[in-house]
């Protein structure tokens, strides 16, 4: 249990990632991404009192207000489809245990992670793959929906950043200023590939 633990500190990245897949099954999306963070802040406020925990989950919080300008940490939590609608919900779920039970919270909002070792079925390395392997290459829509893409290790340097300097009931929002269409990014693979 986690009283066997006393954590001082927590990061919470689990979640399931897969926008697709939260259109194939919206109830296994809902479980993991918000059941999943209210089990886990329900087990803290119970037995662990941490002093810190840093809440990772993702851009698509905001509601897309068709700008395509970046969003800010006061801006409105959307939810157009399952996938967003469950990690703005999280993060109200995050934000009324800090009020409710006096836990402390940091929430970090980022966009599209990339790098090494990516789980095989995230946009680039899907893409890398079907093109090594001579593959159709399934763009959605007419590919000009544009992401901002955010490397790795530049995430994790920002968790970092905000865990040591974070304030208690912060948002931040981690981008890559990288923002590309997917049909250019698919582009840009297939020249480089």
């Amino acid at each position: 249990s986690m009283s066997d633990f006393s954590p001082e500190v927590v990061i919470h990245m689990a979640a399931q990632p897969l926008v697709r897949l939260s259109y194939a099954d919206p109830v296994l999306t809902f479980g993991s991404n918000v059941m999943g963070t209210v089990h886990l802040l329900d087990a803290l406020r119970r037995h662990a009192k941490p002093k810190a925990i840093v809440v990772v989950t993702s851009d698509k919080v905001y509601e897309n207000d068709g700008s395509g300008l970046a969003h800010q940490e006061g801006d409105r939590l959307g939810g157009h489809d399952p996938y967003s609608a469950s990690k703005a919900c999280s993060d109200h779920f995050v934000r009324a245990y800090g009020e409710t039970f006096d836990l402390p919270y940091i929430i970090s909002n980022c966009s599209n992670n990339y790098g090494s070792h990516q789980f095989p079925e995230k946009l680039i390395p899907l893409f890398i793959n079907n093109i090594i392997n001579k593959k159709s290459l399934p763009v959605y829509g007419d590919g000009n929906y544009t992401r901002d893409w955010l490397y790795v290790e530049d995430h994790a340097k920002a968790i970092d950043l905000i865990f040591h300097r974070g304030i208690n009931g912060e948002t931040f929002n981690i981008g890559g200023f990288n923002e590309r269409k997917n049909i250019d990014l698919v582009r840009e693979l297939c020249r480089q590939m």
